[in-house]
């Protein structure tokens, strides 16, 4: 079972600044800078870069409607700042082509809002938030147009080492990472946003106390993921995933080759991995080809640091509540050779996986402890464990074993 390492420690840098251009840029004068095969709006650019280095806390960085095509990343330092669009369908800044500045957008402020526009084709990640607090992404967009490539950008939105963040109404299409990321953060909610054609749909990582509902993860290669990796700032605990639909993420990997992320199989709806207090329920998960629900350890992710585990990780998943969720298909055609063959060897040739798929690690030293049991409970949904520490050969059903109940989540307020 293979399973992707999560996100990326960022650090990031930006600007915005007050400012309202009237009209939309067309074409660059002849002998302009040129972003690809498009013409760059030089002296937008240019402006906007200038107010946004001058911004102060109050400022308000309206922009507006038009497709604005800029070969340079932007970024943030002040705090306070809100950057408004018209629209996610009605102000686009492009990065095609690219030539300085991986991120599209870099923030590295608190009390920030950005909503209403459009980033795509960047470089590398499309809005990047590092070290702030009370963030609002609302209504944003990030997309790679030419669908899903190695080449594209690792992250769309990746909020990281922040606290109080809310991400609303937007989407993530295309990135070869994750397309909603949050990692290493305190007090967050995502809802309401959708994420397609990513290697990872929505990805919580390393994050204390999140509650991820009422959104839509179709069409990547994983759909919604909670994990805990090692070496990082701060262990994960404490996510609600409730009332999302998690449908036909079977999107074949296209991750870079030798990264964590290229090991996520394909067909994997809600995964956690080594997190702690996970409740997942109230969803509609279905058609994911691998499993609808994966839970697993570090020991399975195939990912190991060079630099060791710190002390004090702990890899097992504890205290993962399923419950009340809608499965319906999935199953039926596995990513990845050992899968493949353990589903053959357990349900034949035309049978499917059950509906959650356990690796079977389980910490020893907290074996019968009440609080760390993983408790499936969800009406017919069967539990395999696939017997990961003994290289799969003695798989078995543990649906009766896991049918137990947990504590409830409580609800996140920002």
């Amino acid at each position: 079972m293979r399973i992707p390492r999560a996100g990326r420690h960022a650090a990031a840098a930006a600007f915005l600044a007050a400012f309202a251009f009237v009209g939309c840029s067309r074409t660059a004068p002849d002998g302009g800078q040129r972003a690809g095969d498009l013409a760059v709006d030089t002296a937008f650019q240019k402006k906007l870069q200038e107010q946004l280095l001058d911004a102060k806390p109050g400022t308000v960085v309206e922009i507006p409607a038009g497709s604005w095509h800029l070969d340079r990343g932007l970024s943030l330092r002040a705090s306070g700042v809100t950057l408004r669009g018209a629209g996610l369908d009605k102000t686009i800044l492009s990065f095609r082509g690219q030539v300085a500045g991986p991120e599209g957008l870099l923030v590295q402020a608190s009390d920030f809002t950005i909503e209403g526009l459009t980033i795509e084709d960047s470089q590398g990640d499309g809005l990047k938030v590092n070290d702030g607090e009370n963030i609002t992404i609302r209504a944003v967009r990030i997309r790679w147009t030419d669908g899903p490539k190695t080449s594209n950008g690792a992250y769309g939105i990746y909020p990281v080492k922040t606290r109080n963040v809310l991400i609303e109404d937007s989407q993530s299409f295309g990135a070869s990472d994750a397309g909603i990321y949050v990692g290493q953060s305190k007090n967050v909610i995502v809802r309401r946003c959708r994420a397609e054609q990513n290697v990872a749909g929505i990805e919580i990582e390393n994050t204390i106390d999140a509650d991820v509902y009422e959104n839509v993860a179709t069409g990547n290669t994983g759909g919604i993921l909670v994990f805990n990796m090692p070496n990082l700032s701060q262990p994960g605990h404490s996510t609600r995933v409730y009332k999302n639909r998690v449908e036909q993420n079977n999107l074949g990997n296209f991750g870079a080759k030798g990264t964590a992320v290229a090991s996520v199989p394909a067909g994997s709806g809600v995964v956690v991995n080594s997190n702690t207090k996970v409740e997942i329920f109230d969803n509609d998960v279905l058609d994911n080809r691998t499993a609808n629900v994966i839970i697993s350890s570090y020991f399975s992710t195939g990912y190991y640091s060079d630099k060791g585990v710190e002390p004090g990780y702990d890899p097992y998943p504890k205290a993962i509540y399923v419950h009340g969720n809608r499965f319906s298909g999935g199953g039926d055609s596995p990513d990845g050779v050992d899968l493949k063959v353990l589903k053959t060897a357990m349900f034949g040739l035309s049978g499917r996986f059950p509906d959650v798929l356990w690796d079977g690690y389980a910490d020893p030293k907290a074996t019968g402890a009440a609080e760390a049991r993983l408790c499936v409970n969800n009406g017919q949904a069967g539990v395999l464990n696939a017997d990961g520490p003994g290289k799969y050969k003695n798989p078995r059903m543990v649906t009766d074993e896991l049918r137990c109940d947990l504590p409830r989540l409580s609800q996140v307020n920002l």
